[in-house]
């Protein structure tokens, strides 16, 4: 069995703690691990192999970095170079490993999911390992107990109806529906809701889409053959993946095969696709307010406040979501936070950079962040990993003043390279061809102080980098 990680969403509901080079999988919701780091610590099963990880290629270093932080080794790392839904990024997956005569066992976990139960989700696995097993397509099914308007449904006969000892046949398919026919579906009781996670074998799915959905498979197909594979990472070509349909795995094919079952999931499940779905399943104060970060709440009842780098005081107010980053407040009520997909759309149409980056911002080598930004200056605090480096480049409208006050930098500046250590500094003119880098066992933290008439990230003349980014590509 191959465990096949989906983590190209953006997590727009989340914003703005989750932005488009920086989304919710990648943060620390509940608990100290990412919720993609939790995903990969609940792959304890036996025979479950080295996982697969499907990624958006801007994240690839995100995705690397934490891999590494929890001891775990990818045997591939497939860059998509944009998002075309889950029914071709488990194509691309499916058609490499029987490309390698591995005609393994799929599972499918999106990587921005909570599990609390692990036990109980173990279980699940192996109930649905033997219906995979024999040929059926097993969607994990979470036993609808509460009116939930952001999920799907799916009716689902009887227990034991299905191919295998504990599973359900699927007699049809729900969008995602209104408040009032979400009751009525609980107080049915004959629905689950579509949990995302699947499991099948790669010959079954590759078949099924063929008969379904034969474009995708197709586009697929060429986008692989025409892909890059290098050191353990498949670059999709992007000319041949534009052309392929956008489309999840349920429209595409478990919506209209006849092999589909349910193996029901009663594992403390969410994916976390609200502020309001995180209050709820997070330990509450006796006032059933959940607080992460530095706040004060007084006569305040049923709030959900995340305070990154200020102070968040709330006074007589409740069913509050209050999310405070160093560079936005958010503030909803806690029944509308599906709306915030919507505030997104129009902060992405008035092009507001807060969609995409944070003040902090994650490159190959380590990070920055923008302390202060005037007219002809700015500020930045800039963490280097150990043994990383900068590419080596020159900027045509802003010097530089680099302040070391943390560990020691290697500067190259023009025909000369030289070693700075804390408290020591340098300055780069205007056109200096210079790199900065690390070439110690710590983080080196430098204070960069830019002076000019342009201080955009595009004011950069790329002439060697270790990452392959192109010139366009920002530090």
């Amino acid at each position: 069995m191959v465990p096949l990680i989906l983590s190209g969403g953006s997590g727009t509901r989340l914003w703005p703690l989750s932005r488009k080079q920086f989304p919710k999988q990648f943060h620390a919701l509940m608990g100290e691990q990412t919720m993609f780091q939790q995903t990969l610590a609940r792959l304890r099963l036996p025979g479950i192999e080295a996982p697969i990880v499907v990624c958006n290629k801007e994240h690839k270093f995100i995705v690397d970095d934490q891999l590494n932080q929890s001891k775990v080794r990818a045997q591939e790392i497939m860059l998509e170079p944009f998002g075309r839904n889950t029914a071709p990024a488990v194509a691309l997956a499916a058609m490499h490993l029987m490309g390698q005569g591995r005609d393994e066992l799929l599972l499918v976990l999106p990587a921005d999911h909570l599990i609390t139960d692990e036990t109980a989700f173990n279980i699940a696995v192996e109930r649905a390992r033997e219906a995979a097993e024999n040929g059926s397509m097993v969607l994990f099914g979470v036993p609808a107990h509460k009116p939930e308007t952001g999920y799907g449904y799916i009716k689902v006969g009887a227990t034991d109806s299905g191919p295998v000892a504990g599973s359900m046949r699927v007699e049809h398919f729900v969008e995602k529906p209104d408040l009032a026919t979400a009751q009525s579906y609980v107080e049915d009781g004959g629905y689950c809701w579509n949990s995302g996670m699947f499991l099948f074998r790669c010959s079954t799915y590759l078949q099924e889409l063929e008969r379904y959905s034969p474009d995708i498979l197709e586009a697929s197909r060429l986008a692989l053959d025409r892909s890059l594979c290098e050191e353990g990472r498949i670059h999709i070509n992007a000319e041949a993946f534009a052309s392929c349909p956008d489309d999840s795995i349920d429209y595409a094919v478990l919506e209209k095969t006849e092999t589909t079952c349910v193996v029901p999931l009663s594992a403390g499940w969410t994916d976390v696709g609200s502020w309001s779905a995180l209050w709820e399943v997070q330990d509450k104060d006796e006032q059933g307010n959940v607080v992460v970060g530095d706040s004060l709440l007084q006569d305040a009842q049923n709030n959900y406040v995340h305070a990154t780098s200020k102070m968040v005081v709330m006074v007589g107010v409740e069913d509050l979501v209050v999310v405070e980053t160093r560079d936005v407040v958010m503030i909803a009520h806690r029944d509308k936070t599906q709306q915030i997909k919507d505030v997104v759309g129009r902060l992405t149409q008035d092009e507001r950079d807060e969609v995409n980056n944070h003040v902090q911002v994650f490159r190959p080598w380590g990070s920055y962040d923008s302390v202060d930004l005037g007219e002809r200056f700015q500020v930045k605090h800039i963490t280097v990993q150990p043994g990383a480096r900068l590419s080596l480049q020159k900027h045509h409208h802003r010097a530089e003043h680099w302040v070391v006050v943390r560990g020691t930098a290697q500067v190259t500046c023009d025909e000369k390279t030289f070693l700075l250590t804390e408290n020591q500094s340098t300055y780069i003119p205007i056109a200096s061809v210079h790199r900065l880098s690390n070439p110690g066992k710590i983080p080196l933290e430098i204070i960069e102080v830019q002076s000019g008439s342009y201080l955009g990230e595009d004011d950069i003349e790329r002439l060697d980098d270790v990452y392959g980014r192109t010139p366009a590509m920002s530090q």
